[in-house]
């Protein structure tokens, strides 16, 4: 390694960034694993950014001509030393990166900023339309931006504070189903694995600082990766932290030669599964056809009781119907739930139990006496299970069957409750087509290939999060992470909020025919037919408004509030300098819980909402400080300000329940941080 530095050193004096390149390269053959799963985690990933303004030192390409195909020459990045006004066009002057030589003065209208992945980025927000039919409730988001960057972005928001991610990646089928550099992948790329393992990789090591302790992420997988996938995330969450490896059969395929297929899987990891055995937490799942068999126990009850029986006969003609029932069900529910056939005097279902000893216990052999008769009850010859305390609190809350008098044996009555549990299945099987046709009726036809069926989220993010769970999804897609997430809120009154990542990505088909026509990434010919703006958004729409994208009718919505945005790249200068507030107000928005009023203007000096304030001018901070302590269920303070002595003054004056946050400070060394790791 000597040598090598030494030539590098060489380089160096020379050509700089060709040294820092290669350095960059070396390292990640040094940090290659002896064991475990290797790949080119160098490749060099970035995104063109369209639309966004073509500034000096940025990283731009060169567009192709209209309606000819991107070729190699393309892909060249090059840096902007100037731009200026010529004869009334915009003119950049270019450098290529790997030749500083090649220099080019280039109209910039052709030309697209590129962002590599270990470049700084700051972002904003800009909000494209809301729904709100959820009164106080906090808002769901949805955003519209590549998801690399919107997970730094989140990392200033929701930092430590996510319950649940859930992400549908694309599966590397080979069928050009995801973009890498902003080239479709190939299923005769050689290095097709590696591209996949390296992008999800570097979204996997982003995502697991955004969730909490008790966290836990949930990767779909088809049959392609799950294999690598699974050795990725030993790898980034540790092996210690797999919790599950979920099977799911969806519609079996007759044309296959040797099985049917159809299997997608889930795998599973905790943030830290000894935080979730600290906090005692344990996964369960209404057992299937409980509330089905108790509203048939409890309709044949109160018929009987209607007819003049008195309780025990009203229990006995209950349980013959229920009985008579449950042979119907046999083969389609749990058969343990099946084993609750009984129903008793005051209408409640049960499941008789021993109450018999299966070992000596000599010392809890004693008399219990019938409630009818006052004689002793059969005393099993190896005495009870049970002591006596148990026993009498048994039978005066009505947990013990008795029999018609004394000569008959007791037994226990284990209770079926409305919440009964079961711990969840690692298998399942879930029609995959009838979440094809359900996006279709709602968006009034096909859009998206292969979505997620709501129910199966709906079961998984029940079980793993509470009701007040943030659940993050930075593969959007169609949607169906959002729609399942507010019909469970609407099912158990819960509070969750799902925060939802998506680009305006269009087919590769589509794509063809767009360049075809002179179409370009950033014409609203290209953006309207992108999956944000065709598919994610009027989806997440249609299910609160309950309005489909022409207007008709689909269902009477939901009562959610949900906000769109799209990501932008501003101006490190600009920021700072508190020019890109209203870019900026939103991530303040979310960091504070996205609920209630969101402080869009400062130009007064301060403004508080519900849950922040804001301060620019703190020379107003008595006001301001006024405001944060009259406002209940306040959580944070962000004050702009770049003299640490001023915030740390505001910071004591602040209630101790209230976060402060330093702007622009804390906002611009969340990025740059992030922007260095991934440029190890």
């Amino acid at each position: 390694m000597s040598r090598l530095n030494e030539l590098l050193r060489q380089v160096a004096n020379k050509d700089p960034q060709l040294a820092k390149d290669l350095r960059r390269e070396t390292d990640a053959l040094a940090d290659r694993r002896a064991f475990g799963l290797n790949f080119e985690r160098h490749t060099p990933e970035a995104v063109e950014l369209p639309g966004r303004p073509v500034r000096k030192n940025d990283k731009v390409r060169i567009l192709p001509e209209r309606g000819l195909t991107p070729k190699r020459e393309n892909e060249r990045l090059f840096k902007v030393a100037r731009t200026y006004t010529e004869d009334s066009t915009s003119w950049a002057d270019i450098a290529a990166v790997d030749d500083p030589e090649d220099r080019r003065s280039v109209a910039v209208a052709e030309l697209v900023v590129v962002a590599e992945f270990r470049d700084p980025i700051y972002p904003g927000l800009v909000s494209t339309g809301k729904v709100e039919r959820g009164g106080e409730k906090p808002f769901h988001t949805v955003i519209n931006a590549e998801n690399y960057h919107a997970l730094q972005a989140l990392l200033f928001t929701h930092r430590g504070q996510v319950d649940c991610i859930y992400i549908d990646p694309p599966y590397n089928t080979g069928a050009k189903d995801w973009i890498y550099n902003d080239r479709y992948v190939e299923g005769d790329d050689h290095y097709k694995h590696s591209k996949w393992l390296a992008f999800i990789e570097r979204r996997l090591l982003l995502a697991s600082k955004l969730l909490r302790p008790t966290g836990v992420i949930i990767v779909a997988i088809g049959d392609e990766e799950h294999h690598r996938l699974r050795l990725l995330l030993d790898q980034v969450f540790g092996e210690e932290n797999f919790l599950a490896d979920v099977a799911w059969q969806g519609r079996v395929k007759n044309d296959r030669r040797f099985t049917g297929g159809g299997v997608d899987y889930m795998l599973m990891f905790a943030r830290s599964q000894s935080a979730l055995i600290e906090a005692d937490i344990r996964w369960h799942e209404p057992t299937p056809g409980v509330a089905e068999l108790l509203e048939v126990a409890r309709r044949s009850f109160a018929e009987a009781s209607s007819q003049g029986l008195n309780g025990s006969a009203a229990a006995a003609a209950a349980t013959k119907e229920l009985r008579a029932w449950a042979r119907t069900k046999k083969g389609q529910l749990p058969g343990g739930l099946l084993a609750y056939q009984s129903v008793d005097e005051d209408g409640r279902v049960f499941q008789p139990g021993p109450l018999d000893s299966p070992n000596p216990r000599p010392n809890l052999v004693f008399d219990v006496l019938h409630p009818v008769t006052g004689k002793p009850v059969p005393t099993p010859t190896k005495g009870w299970r049970v002591s006596r305390e148990v026993m009498d609190e048994m039978a005066a809350n009505g947990r013990i069957a008795w029999g018609n008098d004394h000569t008959t044996s007791i037994r226990r009555k284990l209770l079926l409750s409305d919440d009964a549990t079961r711990v969840p299945s690692p298998t399942f099987i879930a029609e995959r087509d009838t979440a094809t046709k359900h996006l279709r009726d709602m968006l009034g036809g096909s859009r998206f290939p292969n979505p997620k069926p709501v129910e199966v989220l709906m079961r998984w993010f029940g079980i793993v999060g509470g009701n007040d769970a943030v659940i993050l999804d930075f593969f959007g897609g169609s949607g169906s992470t959002a729609e399942a997430v507010f019909r469970l809120n609407q099912q158990d009154g819960g509070e969750r909020r799902a925060i939802l990542v998506t680009n305006n990505e269009v087919a590769a088909s589509v794509a063809t025919r767009l360049r075809k026509q002179g179409a370009r990434p950033g014409d609203k010919k290209w953006e309207d037919l992108g999956v944000f703006e065709q598919v994610t958004k009027p989806r997440v729409t249609a299910v609160t408004s309950g309005q489909r994208p022409d207007g008709s009718p689909y269902s009477e919505g939901l009562k959610q509030n949900v906000e769109f945005f799209t990501l932008t790249y501003e101006s490190a200068i600009r920021v700072s300098s508190n020019r890109e507030f209203q870019k900026i107000a939103p991530l303040l928005w979310l960091r504070a819980g996205s609920k209630g009023r969101r402080v869009d203007d400062i130009s007064t000096g301060w403004d508080v909402a519900e849950a922040y304030g804001v301060i620019a001018n703190l020379d107003l901070s008595e006001q301001f400080i006024k405001a944060i302590e009259a406002q209940d269920g306040l959580t944070h303070a962000f004050i702009i300000t770049d003299e640490d002595r001023l915030f740390e003054a505001m910071v004591r004056q602040l209630p101790e329940h209230v976060e402060p946050v330093c702007l622009y400070s804390s906002y611009m060394r969340n990025f740059e941080i992030e922007a260095r790791r991934a440029g190890r």
